[in-house]
């Protein structure tokens, strides 16, 4: 009975998701700064009638938790939808552009928002019928891992209670790679680990004419990222999967100048946290190898982003089947491995929880365009399914947990 009602509420409310999605894309606000986007959710959700609303995460007033049956006996299952816009100028030409400049959803946390409340207005209006409470979180600052700047949201939010009384989790991601209105899911590792990492190489500057004088760290440098990939494939088990990838190389100032120092920064990628734990012993072995060889000297930054996403076994088989009722089981693919990353997984090391994507790529629509473009973009068309899946699984959930 609740299935065909939330079919039915969700396509009532589906010019008013797609309406909603546009309002938090033309004000985007980046982590930490989504004051005005937390204000509109809060106010959205005490009008439906929910309770025990708390606004603002790590001192700030970002971030909304709002409760359906706080009081209710029985199983409990959260929803979650990430807030933050990225600081990218936007070039799609939509009625609904970003109005802050050099500032846009490019990743779908948009989208992402206007699904949960299509989820809230439609958990509200059948409660009575749920054998069960639901708690919606609405989390500021996925984008940007861990640094001193950006301290990651669902990390924060969980240090604060967020997950206290909670059975089990379930959010989504749109997907542009992703036919629009399909599902992808996988029981298990599912997303990688993200660390990051910096090497400092200290060598002697000199004049470029005379590398006799200097102790040239440049060269140690380019020795030390060579030698980088043999982690991967000399030190890593071949069944496993692991990426480690330099993505900037900082070194001297003029053609004719041997530079006292150069930084070499990366990312690493891994499922496995042995691998994960080791990154750091192996990529610091190598780098005081190659400057030990070299005469310089070699110091290592490494940074710890996000764990790798782990959806529950049980719960992702309970997931699978019931997006298979709501969209048809060809609709429901089994992912492969994602190599990026999404800081869901710190709920998931607390509590069972599921992740999953809904594509939403449409070439006709343009709306395939890779995350982080400035010319990322939604197919519409995909909000009113996330609304059902979110939904239906919550309701389904607490059902089969009576």
């Amino acid at each position: 009975m609740n299935g065909e009602k939330i079919k039915v509420i969700s396509e009532a409310f589906r010019d008013e998701v797609v309406e909603l999605r546009h309002q938090f894309h033309k004000h985007p606000e980046t982590a930490w700064k989504e004051v005005e986007t937390t204000r509109k959710i809060e106010s959205l959700l005490r009008e439906w009638g929910f309770e025990h609303i708390r606004r603002g995460v790590r001192g700030t007033s970002c971030g909304v938790v709002a409760d359906l049956n706080p009081g209710r006996e029985g199983p409990s299952i959260a929803l979650r939808a990430d807030m933050d816009a990225l600081a990218i100028k936007e070039e799609n030409s939509v009625p609904y552009v970003s109005e802050c400049e050099g500032v846009m959803h490019a990743c779908g946390h948009d989208s992402h928002m206007a699904i949960l409340l299509g989820a809230a207005r439609v958990l509200s209006l059948i409660k009575d019928d749920l054998p069960g409470r639901v708690r919606l979180i609405f989390q500021p600052a996925e984008e940007g891992g861990s640094t001193s700047e950006n301290y990651p949201g669902a990390e924060c939010m969980i240090r604060e209670g967020v997950l206290e009384g909670i059975d089990a989790i379930a959010g989504l991601h749109i997907w542009s790679p992703l036919e629009t209105g399909l599902v992808a899911v996988r029981p298990g590792a599912f997303m990688s680990a993200c660390d990051s990492w910096t090497v400092r190489i200290y060598g002697k500057g000199g004049h470029g004419a005379m590398p006799q004088d200097a102790i040239d760290p440049t060269l140690a440098a380019t020795t030390f990222v060579n030698l980088l990939q043999t982690i991967v494939s000399r030190e890593v088990d071949p069944k496993e999967i692991a990426i480690l990838s330099v993505g900037k190389i900082i070194t001297g100032s003029a053609f004719n100048i041997i530079p006292d120092s150069v930084e070499v920064t990366g990312t690493t990628r891994t499922f496995n946290p042995a691998i994960q734990d080791n990154m750091p012993v192996m990529i610091k072995r190598i780098a005081d190898g190659v400057c030990a060889a070299l005469r310089c000297r070699a110091e290592l930054e490494y940074t710890r982003f996000v764990p790798p996403t782990i959806n529950d076994e049980e719960l992702t088989k309970q997931f699978i089947e019931t997006a298979k009722g709501i969209i048809g089981e060809e609709r429901v693919q089994i992912s492969p491995l994602i190599m990026v990353s999404e800081d869901f997984s710190y709920f998931q090391e607390k509590i069972p929880g599921v992740f999953f994507f809904l594509g939403c790529g449409n070439p006709a629509k343009g709306t395939d365009n890779p995350h982080h473009s400035p010319r990322f973009n939604v197919d519409d068309d995909a909000l009113s399914t996330g609304v059902e899946l979110l939904a239906g699984f919550a309701a389904e959930f607490l059902a089969g947990k009576r």
